[in-house]
């Protein structure tokens, strides 16, 4: 992962880096906050030698500083914590005492620095004072080799304990910043974890590593299309109109020879926005002036009809048991001219259906009749269908869903098709998010849609959706 892979992980996954980083800083905020704070008092003590010239001089002091170190680790012992504790009457334990007790030797030097903790500033003052003065004395029961002699080693105050009213802990700023380093450190981590373990289909380099196909489109996701599924309830310069028109153009230059006259289009699993998919296109191809037929063959799940507001019940499979002609069960959608072959009633064999030569004969003589058929097929790698149908039609289109079709999904799905010999023209990559890699082409057209010409209703948007592309 090079440096700008890296800052597009961060792009597109900085929610849960920010919401990582908050929970650090709550986290930390109520250890804090919860916690009573403590305040310190300081002493220092200096440790000398008693000496009767300057020849020995040098020598008692390399002495008093190696006693030093050693004196040092004895003020936190639970003998001088006594001798406090009886002197002063606190309501503690030797232990308790001893471990707000710290001491540390001033490098290169003989200077012992005392510190006490306590919750209350002038009584750890108090306390550190007391304990001064119990260590000098100390300092000298022990360097008394023998009653009624002189100790080797005088402990002198040099500074007496002083009083220090601001909080030595917590550390209100020190914990946030650490806890927000932490935090972005992690969300950071999970987020380059996260985007190496993803095997969905973000990018057209997904889609090449499967297959030599092209991504002839990539549609942005669109919160209305609920409310407006259609091209004609858009505006001209929408930016879901003008990923269809990309779509309906590279179709053109697919095959130069042969062009396609008929085209499946599938997806790999449900809910990738398929029948979306065909359903516009099939409108984009018929408001060029092309006669278009779009044949409902998701016999399973039909969405065609009532997608394009018609009757779901006559189409397919009523022609095709002799209950109705086929020139009567197709329809026309009157504000684009498209011609829809709805699916008919439900039946209890789709996949025989699909696979008799009725059907097949069927599709052959619509396909003479019409300048493109577009069928809308069920997913590949839940039921048979689309592999059946591919085998009628000149190519298949398979329609991804960004950031929710995996890569090993999609490569079943162009197994399935190479299994019965279909021809993979191309993949559609659907709901692609604004703020994704490559999604500069919706911004462009979202902000240069001229307000004027925003669709308002059907009629309108029936007359933009007749303009060519």
């Amino acid at each position: 992962m090079d440096f700008k892979q890296f800052l597009m992980v961060l792009r597109r996954r900085w929610i849960s880096v920010a919401a990582l980083v908050l929970v650090a800083l709550a986290a930390s905020s109520a250890i804090t906050f919860t916690r009573t704070p403590a305040y310190e008092s300081r002493s220092q003590v200096f440790l000398t030698v008693d000496v009767r010239d300057t020849t020995d001089a040098y020598a008692a002091s390399l002495f008093a500083s190696g006693r030093a170190s050693s004196y040092a680790d004895l003020a936190s012992s639970t003998e001088l914590a006594s001798r406090v504790i009886d002197q002063l009457g606190l309501d503690l334990t030797s232990e308790q005492l001893a471990s707000r007790i710290n001491a540390e030797v001033v490098e290169s030097t003989s200077l012992i620095e005392l510190r006490v903790k306590d919750t209350d500033p002038q009584r750890a003052q108090l306390i550190a004072d007391v304990v001064t003065n119990e260590f000098t004395k100390y300092v000298a029961d022990l360097e008394t080799p023998t009653e009624g002699s002189a100790s080797q080693i005088v402990a002198k105050v040099t500074d007496e304990a002083t009083l220090n009213r601001s909080q030595v802990s917590p550390d209100v700023l020190l914990n946030l910043v650490v806890a927000g380093l932490i935090g972005l450190l992690v969300g950071v981590a999970l987020a380059v974890a996260r985007d190496l373990l993803d095997r969905t289909i973000r990018t057209a380099d997904d889609v090449a590593e499967l297959t030599e196909s092209p991504v002839l489109a990539s549609i942005g996701f669109d919160g209305d299309i609920k409310s407006a599924p259609l091209l004609t309830d858009l505006g001209g310069f929408a930016a879901r109109t003008e990923a269809f028109r990309l779509l309906r153009t590279n179709l053109q230059f697919i095959d130069l020879d042969h062009q396609p006259r008929c085209i499946v289009i599938t997806s790999a699993v449900p809910g990738e926005g398929k029948t979306m998919t065909s359903t516009n296109l099939a409108v984009a191809l018929a408001q060029t002036g092309r006669n278009t037929l779009i044949i409902d063959a998701d016999l399973r799940r039909p969405r065609v009809a009532s997608t394009l507001g018609l009757d779901p019940a006559i189409g397919l499979t009523t022609a095709l048991v002799g209950k109705t002609e086929i020139h009567d069960a197709i329809q026309v959608h009157e504000a684009s001219g498209l011609h829809v072959l709805a699916s008919g009633a439900k039946p209890p064999n789709p996949t025989e259906i699909l696979q008799s030569k009725i059907t097949q004969d069927l599709i052959k003589r619509l396909r003479s009749s019409y300048d493109m058929v577009i069928i809308d097929a069920p997913p590949l790698l839940p039921v048979a269908d689309a592999s059946v149908l591919a085998k009628l039609a000149d190519g298949v289109i398979i329609v991804v869903r960004h950031g929710r079709t995996t890569k090993d999904q999609v490569n079943e799905a162009i197994n399935r098709l190479g299994q019965v010999g279909g021809r993979l023209y191309g993949v559609v990559v659907n709901m692609v998010a604004k703020r994704a890699v490559g999604s500069y082409y919706y911004y462009y057209y979202e902000e240069s849609s001229p307000a004027g010409r925003q669709a308002t209703g059907k009629s309108s948007s029936s007359l933009s959706g007749r303009r060519k592309a």
